[in-house]
């Protein structure tokens, strides 16, 4: 999910604000029948969808909005959802048609021109969405756009000469046409990404309402909501999609702490937890405490270190491969997560389409030796290393693992620098204000190695939270982009990462499982593999 989606990110925050003794209470859970309850973190942003591009506003939008097409959630295989048609010839020019009967929360019908209007919106550059860039390839996308000519911000720059983008048209209350600048093969696939979820008209009456009380056509809607105490949803009764809820809600609690979440669940008090912490890794622990109620999964996630390379110290390539070859992957990943993360060998993951092994080559390796002989030959590091993460997301103890290698490795002077809360952090992502490494999870937004790649590295894309630019690199996606198929398409998205090897805006580490617990309340839940758990499929045991 763009920023990180962090993943989206983007980043993939564990967890923020408030104490585990004000959550819930007994064994029930939530102490409702039919409600269930789900650890959650305030999101970076207010719920609309093409600006929620991190992990805990994006369990919301899945809840409470549903798109054109869908991911199923055992096989995240593209299945249409509002879409009752998505049509081409040329992977260019698209026809989609609605299916009748679906609304919106309040009762008004979900027709073309809410998908238009929403991708309008979202595209238009001085609304500001962290999403706007996924509507990029949509023809018109640039005439939405403004630059700063003068460095005075956004507040100094012209309004873009239009809000419309020319490559969509409404040609009945059922039908829209789309007419991308070039081919893009994999455009049905990447259309179950929360960017590209419509929108009701009150929205565009009065987006602050809307902001307070969000109203969306998936299978819940929003009930409630306490900022840092807690979020309701309940069961939308006339959800026209196929897979209906049989829960009555959910309420999805607000925690500081992800160790104080996960006993929660152990007590029986939180039914639902998408990540376990490291302390309950070690030796297997949450399996011995959870029993067949501890689960684990291939999943879409990665973790990596960026570099900013808008400061003068990391532009030498030799140097980011250095410190990458200093680290200890395989030592860290089994002292401190108890072998539940495998070391990385590329920008992916391995269940992800298209994935091809070993494509970061040397600079994943870990190597002291070779690591301090490019060291030298980037003329060594001036100052003091910085490693920095959100101290509220459960990151510390490996972030920390890290920079003790480096500095253990590299003879550089390197230190640890929590910053307090996920926001802060990423305020100090979106503002470039970072002085050294920074920890930039990522989560897969649909299943295909192109969004591995794009939002993060592409030029001014809208998780390239380093500022990094490669003309080769821009041109190998656009010949992705316009592959005749998307088997062709994906093995070059492929080709493409190869190119990142060389560069390294980043540094993979590892990437890892869903690892996942329910309470006893739950029978059966279905959770993706890129950790969101689907309330659709949730049942309660009697």
């Amino acid at each position: 999910m763009r920023k990180g989606r962090l993943a989206a990110m983007v980043a993939a925050p564990l967890a923020v604000a408030m104490i585990a003794t004000g959550c819930g209470g007994g064994g029930s859970g939530s102490g409702e029948d039919g409600i269930i309850t789900l650890h959650w973190g305030e999101p970076e942003n207010p719920l609309v969808p093409a600006n929620t591009t991190e992990e805990m506003g994006g369990f919301i939008i899945d809840a409470l909005f549903t798109g054109l097409v869908e991911y199923r959630a055992s096989d995240l295989k593209v299945e249409n959802a509002v879409a009752e048609s998505i049509e081409t010839t040329d992977n260019q020019n698209f026809t989609i048609k609605l299916k009748p009967g679906w609304t919106f929360h309040d009762g008004t019908p979900v027709e073309a021109h809410n998908f238009v209007d929403a991708w309008n919106y979202a595209a238009y550059g001085p609304h500001g969405f962290q999403g706007a860039s996924f509507f990029e390839q949509i023809e018109g996308y640039d005439a939405l756009q403004t630059e700063d000519p003068d460095g005075d911000g956004p507040a100094q720059a012209p309004t873009p000469p239009t809000d419309k983008m020319s490559g969509l048209q409404v040609v009945d209350p059922l039908t829209f046409t789309v007419k991308l600048k070039q081919p893009f093969t994999i455009f049905p696939v990447v259309l179950g990404y929360s960017a590209y979820k419509p929108l009701p008209d009150t929205f565009f009456r009065d987006p602050k309402g809307f902001e307070a009380h969000p109203i969306g056509n998936g299978p819940f809607k929003f009930e409630s909501r306490v900022p840092n105490v807690e979020l309701n949803v309940t069961a939308y009764d006339k959800y026209a999609g196929d897979n209906k809820p049989t829960i009555k809600g959910a309420k999805f609690k607000v925690y500081n702490e992800l160790d104080a979440a996960y006993q929660d669940l152990v007590s029986g008090n939180l039914d639902f937890l998408e990540a376990i912490p490291v302390s309950a890794l070690v030796g297997d622990r949450w399996k011995q405490d959870l029993g067949d109620r501890a689960h684990q999964k291939p999943g879409l996630l990665t973790q990596n270190l960026g570099f900013p390379l808008y400061d003068e110290r990391f532009k030498n390539p030799l140097l980011r491969k250095a410190i990458s070859m200093s680290i200890d992957r395989k030592t860290i990943a089994q002292q401190v997560f108890a072998g539940g993360r495998d070391p990385a060998d590329g920008f992916a993951t391995p269940a992800v389409d298209g994935y091809r092994p070993n494509q970061c080559g040397e600079a994943c390796e870990f190597n002291p030796e070779k690591a301090r002989q490019y060291l030298q030959q980037a003329g060594g590091f001036p100052g003091v290393l910085t490693v920095e993460t959100n101290a509220d997301g459960g990151h510390n103890e490996w972030v920390q693992a890290v920079a003790a290698s480096i500095r253990q490795n590299l003879g550089i002077e390197t230190q640890f620098v929590p910053t307090p809360t996920f926001g802060e952090f990423r305020q100090k992502a979106n503002g470039f204000q970072f002085s050294g490494l920074f920890r930039t999870g990522w989560k897969a937004d649909y299943p295909n190695l192109e969004t591995f790649l794009t939002q993060l590295y592409r030029t001014n894309a809208s998780s390239n939270d380093y500022k990094y630019s490669n003309p080769a690199f821009d041109a190998a996606l656009d010949r992705a982009n316009a592959a005749p198929t998307v088997e062709a398409a994906t093995a070059a998205y492929a080709d493409a990462e190869k190119l990142l090897a060389e560069d390294l805006p980043v540094i993979p580490l590892w990437t890892q499982p869903v690892q996942y617990g329910f309470s006893e309340r739950i029978a059966a839940g279905e959770v993706k593999a890129y950790r969101i758990l689907d309330l659709t499929t949730v049942r309660l045991n009697q």
